[in-house]
């Protein structure tokens, strides 16, 4: 009796352990499938106010063709960048995503331009993804972390974070100042969908924040071949060092750094202008004065 206990304790211990992989691995393949050439449709639509005087701004509709290409594929560490093509004719670097596994290091947005790198507990993020996405110059945006779910032939991921305004809106509003972000990024059988419920919300230092307005996204990624995305894979082929040294160098700033603090511009040009003027020539000395730069 005693040996058939012990055996049963072994079989379900490993089969527990068998179960964990098991979920971990179809995380990363979820994630993994983000990745692909995608014709994307984004439509937004502001839905509810509570200020009755309120005037909702007009539905956004846009269309892009973007390649997403895989950068990272560790067991903990998935980075996935975006690049958007243009009249297939141009390629322009567009936002990352890196997901890291049961990661406790998150930046959160703050307002001006600030986010505070924070250390969550190791038993908040137990079996968690977290997702981590960068401006087209790799600097901060938002992150969060949630726990992929794979449940009746869905396979989806959810978050609720502050980040700084859309890029759609950053230059035309000045209304509000932090966008709450309720993200769901989904696999269709079309290819994948980033839903999100988000809040438009007035924060300033000792007031209460207030939500100014919310807002419908869906942010739709249909497939389509490879092959209409070549040139974007040919151009990150060609441009991939200077980028992976420009990583490095971010990946630095966020470890010496609990409070990451950026100017707007520096010599009357955004980061990205400095950055994108750079080729593959470029060293990491260069790199990180040109970072250096933009931090308070």
């Amino acid at each position: 009796m005693k040996q058939l206990a012990i055996l049963a304790l072994v079989t379900l211990t490993f089969s527990g352990i068998g179960n964990a992989q098991t979920k971990k691995t179809k995380d990363q393949n979820a994630i993994k499938d983000l990745c692909g050439c995608y014709d994307i449709t984004f439509k937004y639509a502001e839905t509810f106010s509570p200020d009755s005087t309120y005037l909702k701004a007009k539905n956004y509709r846009a269309h892009a063709l973007e390649w997403a290409e895989l950068v990272t594929d560790k067991d903990d560490k998935i980075g996935i960048q975006h690049l958007l093509v243009v009249n297939d004719t141009m390629v322009i670097k567009h936002w990352r995503q890196d997901w890291e596994f049961q990661n406790q290091k998150l930046f959160t947005y703050d307002s001006k331009n600030t986010w505070h790198v924070n250390e969550r507990p190791e038993a908040a993020v137990e079996g968690q993804w977290a997702q981590k996405v960068y401006q087209v110059d790799d600097s901060p945006r938002y992150s969060g972390s949630g726990t992929w779910v794979h449940v009746d032939g869905k396979h989806y991921w959810k978050n609720k974070t502050a980040a700084p305004l859309p890029r759609r809106e950053y230059t035309k509003r000045d209304d509000y100042n932090i966008m709450l972000r309720g993200n769901t990024v989904e696999l269709t059988n079309y290819g994948w969908l980033h839903e999100q419920d988000n809040d438009k919300v007035i924060r300033e230092n000792g007031k209460e924040e207030q939500v100014l307005a919310q807002e419908k996204g869906y942010n739709s990624y249909t497939k389509v071949a490879d092959e209409k995305c070549k040139i974007a894979r040919d151009w990150w082929k060609e441009n991939n060092s200077v980028w992976k040294k420009i990583r490095q160098e971010w990946d630095l700033v966020f470890a010496e750094n609990k409070v990451v603090q950026l100017k707007e511009k520096v010599e009357g040009k955004r980061l990205y202008q400095h950055l994108f003027a750079l080729d593959n020539t470029a060293s990491n000395k260069e790199i990180r004065a040109i970072i250096t730069s933009f931090l308070n």
